[in-house]
């Protein structure tokens, strides 16, 4: 096995089996916040974690699809980048760090290492400046949380949205409503609103690589982050549907021009298991976190 290959196999059994310190944090939050059967599910959650971490054993059963966000420099092979990922899933799942989640969409057969036709999913962006600087960032997607995801097209007269920002809180409203517990909640929405259909979807999920307790810099989308997260709470649908006051740990909204006859927003949404973490080589030396 390359050196590329083990420092990737690494973020994908630190993203399968180490929850990032933010989210910990935001269920401890929300767990300290909760009475009942809701505070009893976030303990159960949290004790989940903690026995993930010491083990190296999945945090979820469902260890989802793996998707990665590359970030090179021009002296970066992307097919090299691309072979030691899909080695490194193959490897991770051979030592049960994932289970095997690869499923041919027509024969229904399993190919049994998480790689195949369009898997692992891959986006690669060529960066400026140093040309042997790589970046690899990976979000375990769980099946159940994707369900969730939804698209609208505004106006939307069923909703009764437009397309202005009422019609943007409408459709966030909605997908966290029609989500319920299904989705594995607290849940978080990664949001895009424009770009055409592929880009628009792609842009929520670029929201889900934020940190949860960071903030917007565009004051708008700031303003629907805050709002949006307490308004979800407010509907008590809470952890795994058992009813109480989270609902979602956040949501996070980005932007794309779009053309003038298209308005899309799209949610993905992401269950409390958001297992997502990064990669730099620095100095030849991979840095995780």
């Amino acid at each position: 096995m390359d050196k590329l290959t083990e420092e990737l196999l690494e973020l994908v059994r630190l993203a399968a089996c180490d929850l990032p310190p933010d989210v910990e944090r935001a269920l401890q939050r929300a767990r300290d916040a909760e009475q009942g059967r809701a505070r009893s599910t976030l303990d159960w959650m949290l004790k989940n974690v903690e026995e993930a971490r010491a083990g190296s054993i999945p945090i979820c059963q469902d260890t989802g699809s793996l998707v990665f966000y590359v970030d090179h420099g021009r002296d970066i092979r992307t097919a090299a980048v691309r072979a030691a990922a899909s080695e490194a899933a193959a490897e991770a799942t051979r030592r049960s760090y994932l289970r095997p989640n690869a499923v041919h969409p027509i024969s229904g057969k399993n190919s049994g290492d998480n790689t195949g036709l369009g898997a692992p999913y891959f986006h690669f962006h060529e960066l400026d400046g140093d040309p042997g600087a790589l970046r690899v960032r990976l979000l375990l997607k769980g099946g159940g949380s994707e369900n969730c995801g939804v698209q609208y097209s505004l106006p939307d007269r069923a909703l009764g949205a437009g397309r202005d920002l009422r019609g943007i809180k409408r459709c966030l409203l909605d997908a966290a409503f029609k989500a319920q517990g299904f989705g594995c909640a607290p849940g978080v929405l990664g949001v895009g609103v424009g770009g055409d259909r592929m880009t628009s979807y792609m842009e929520s999920k670029e929201q889900l690589f934020r940190e949860l307790d960071d903030e917007n810099p565009d004051p708008v989308l700031a303003e629907i982050e805050s709002e949006l997260t307490g308004k979800i709470n407010e509907l008590g649908i809470g952890p795994m549907g058992f009813s109480g006051q989270c609902t979602v740990l956040g949501v996070k909204v980005g932007l794309r021009h779009r053309l003038p006859a298209c308005f899309f927003v799209s949610v993905s949404y992401n269950c409390w298991a958001f297992r997502r973490r990064t990669m730099v080589l620095e100095d030849g030396r991979a840095i995780y976190s």
